[in-house]
């Protein structure tokens, strides 16, 4: 299974949510997601719901304590500060992913830098 694990910040639009996505597809090689993962405090975001309705799939909210576990390939200081983890984005998608999970595509910023997204594969059902 592969899931899409987004990071955001506030004043995230759909259109920046979309391109994220759309980038880190197409980077992964296209394959196709099955789960939005994010931060569980973001998880009801208007912009992330639309997304996620769009695709037509579900958004699993990932919890801190669990986020604050896992170790990224990249690393943001700020995140790292407000998250325990370098990349909000990886340790959510890695998350969801289940144990085992391995990062497909590290973070991709959106052009407008509110949203970054990555993909992680792994046997979550």
């Amino acid at each position: 299974m592969r899931v899409a694990g987004f990071g955001f910040r506030q004043e995230v639009t759909h259109t920046a949510l979309k391109d994220a996505f759309e980038k880190v597809c197409a980077l992964s090689g296209g394959d196709a997601v099955s789960v939005l993962a994010t931060p569980e405090r973001k998880s009801g975001h208007p912009a992330l719901q639309a997304l996620a309705s769009e695709l037509n799939l579900p958004v699993r909210a990932i919890d801190a304590e669990t986020l604050s576990k896992i170790s990224t390939r990249t690393h943001s200081d700020r995140v790292a500060a407000l998250y325990g983890t370098g990349s909000v984005a990886e340790a959510a998608a890695l998350a969801a992913a289940g144990a085992g999970a391995r990062l497909v595509c590290a973070r991709v910023i959106s052009d407008d830098g509110t949203a970054v997204a990555a993909i992680a594969e792994g046997d979550m059902p």
